[in-house]
């Protein structure tokens, strides 16, 4: 892969200050990603569409 890709960016990591900076952008609690992740996908707008509906 070339230097300075950004592969990771449309997936959130379990981990704990990411989920907390996504619940943050997304004014939910980090335990609502987790279960929007453990639903379906881990991909940003997949977990969106979870929390919206």
């Amino acid at each position: 892969m070339p230097r300075g890709t950004k592969v990771e960016r449309n997936s959130v990591s379990n981990q704990p200050h990411k989920l907390k900076y996504e619940a943050g952008k997304m004014n939910v609690k980090a335990s609502d990603i987790k279960d929007a992740k453990k639903r379906g996908s881990s991909q940003r707008k997949e977990i969106a569409k979870k929390i919206k509906s």
